[in-house]
């Protein structure tokens, strides 16, 4: 049977979502954690698949992650299986929900959209100690005008080469369906970045690249141009991870799950590419 997770976590401890020898990972943690609440086999223990694979130091609210167990291990309601993993888990990581998954549901495949936040302080006098494990502390002022003019380039289905690590046999073309950033509190902005789905180092990458923009490195229509190249460009500079969070993942009704996750199988390519 396949049980759906809600999780949330604290990356700054950790090397990324996915399992690495010898490395403290969210991925290795939680199966173990899981392994033992459900008195499986292991290890190994059955893997969990996520929504989403975080990179070392990168948080998460809205994690979403499925696992395939024996359909005797579950045996115990959902709220004992979650006070139980509460005691088992470290202080940096949380599962808010484990039970039953509905038909059709993977939690990669079957999501519809990712949603990231990204939090930089621009003022060192407004730099708050207690929140720098989540917050990027800019040493120059940034023109918010400036960025959401840029930002505005990248929006719709683009190939996002210029601003992804390539993998082979993997697409780079990705929907950015919304990025844009706001003032968050005084000396601080906040970005929010939603897409179907992002490549390895995508939204850091832009992240950089808008950063370049707001202090005024490069000019608005430059993110565009960088886009359209769809070619990696040494000037984008990758911004640092501790300020980026997974905050949602956001799937269709239950009757759509396993066509929405036959769709993204497939390979996207843009119009007139090959």
């Amino acid at each position: 049977m396949r049980l759906r997770l809600d999780l949330g976590y604290d990356g700054s401890g950790f090397h990324g979502w996915a399992s690495q020898p010898g490395l403290r990972t969210v991925q290795e943690v939680i199966e173990e954690a899981l392994g033992r609440v459900l008195a499986l086999p292991g290890p190994p223990w059955p893997p969990l698949t996520v929504a989403g694979r975080t990179d070392a130091g990168v948080h998460a609210r809205g994690q979403v992650a499925h696992v395939d167990v024996p359909a005797d291990a579950w045996s115990q309601s959902a709220a004992v299986a979650v006070r139980r993993l509460a005691r088992l888990l470290p202080d940096d990581i949380r599962i808010w929900s484990a039970d039953l998954a509905a038909a059709g549901f993977d939690a990669r495949f079957s999501a519809l959209w990712r949603r990231y936040s990204y939090r930089v302080c621009d003022d060192p006098a407004a730099a708050d100690p207690l929140r720098r494990r989540d917050t990027l502390w800019y040493g120059r002022r940034l023109d918010l005008d400036q960025m959401n003019e840029a930002a505005c380039a990248c929006l719709g289905e683009h190939d996002f080469a210029a601003f992804c690590r390539r993998r082979e046999g993997a697409t780079t073309v990705r929907t950015l369906i919304r990025l844009d950033w706001a003032q968050a509190e005084p000396g601080v902005l906040a970005a929010v970045v939603v897409a179907d789905a992002f490549c390895h180092n995508m939204v850091r990458a832009l992240t950089g690249a808008l950063l370049s923009v707001g202090d005024g490195t490069r000019p608005a229509a430059w993110l565009g141009e960088v886009l359209a190249a769809r070619s990696r460009d040494p000037a984008v500079r990758v911004a640092p991870a501790h300020p980026l969070c997974l905050e949602e993942v956001g799937y269709p009704p239950a009757a759509d799950l396993a066509a929405r996750a036959a769709s993204t199988r497939r390979m996207r390519e843009l119009p007139g590419a090959g």
